[in-house]
């Protein structure tokens, strides 16, 4: 009795696989995440930086300036990319959990 491919059993010498084009979008967010992440971070990093630094020579207008713009924006950057990381990591996750 011969033995056959079926439907489910992946074929050596068929074509490659196309790219899901889900996958594909999803890697981009995930990429925007982490420079988000990573531009978020930095700006509060700054922040804390320039509060320190306005603490021990005083808070000048720039200073607080600095702090105030680097909270804002660092805030504006840094929430949407948390919530879209995990918006990501639970799509991974779904899939891995269904088999995709």
């Amino acid at each position: 009795m011969a033995v056959t491919a079926d439907a489910t059993t992946p074929d050596a010498e068929g074509p490659a696989p196309r790219a899901d084009p889900v996958r594909a979008s999803r890697a981009k967010v995930a990429r925007l995440v982490s420079v988000g992440q990573r531009v978020g971070y930095a700006l509060f990093a700054v922040a804390v930086v320039a509060f320190f630094v306005g603490f021990a020579a005083g808070f000048t207008t720039g200073v607080v300036v600095v702090i105030e713009v680097c909270l804002l924006v660092g805030s504006l950057v840094l929430a949407p990319a948390i919530v879209f990381g995990y918006a990501v990591k639970a799509a991974e996750r779904d899939d891995r959990e269904h088999g995709r």
